[in-house]
This record gives structure tokens, sequence and C-alpha cells, in this order.
């Protein structure tokens, strides 16, 4: 499972891909539970172990989708 996160003033994210074994229901019940005090870092911990941390006060937004989701490529400019 993927899991993709827009952080405010940047045009970057942040991707993460989990293990297959991730519950999409708890993930999402956890993430909401963090995002609710500013305060707080959202951690995931990525397929081979690495744990990412983001501020939750620099988090725009996060998606969640399969890594079967066929990949978007595409240009930006600024």
């Amino acid at each position: 499972m993927d899991v993709r996160i827009g952080v405010t003033h940047t045009a970057k994210e942040i991707d993460v891909e989990l293990g297959d074994d991730a519950d999409v229901a708890k993930l999402r019940a956890d993430i909401e539970a963090v995002l609710g005090d500013d305060g707080q870092v959202l951690w995931l911990t990525d397929r081979k172990g690495r744990q990412v941390g983001v501020p939750v006060s620099k988090v725009a937004y996060v998606e969640i989708g399969s890594p079967n989701d066929a990949r978007r490529i595409g240009f930006g400019g600024s």
C-alpha cells in the first residue's frame, strides 16, 4: 500500500510504501487521531523498516492507495 503525504510550503510529496499486510482501516484511524493535534508527529514505517516522521502542522494532505494503482506520469512547472 502506498501513502502519499503532501507537505505545506513545498511542491514535493513524501511517498511511503507500506507492507502488504498493512490494515487500511487501522492506518486511516491512526492518521486521523494524530492529525487532530498540531504538536504531534505522523510516523509511518515503510516495508523496509525505515521510519518516516512528518510534523502534523506541516501536513497538507494524506493519500492512501494501492501499490497496484497505475503510476501517474506528468510534468510540473513552477
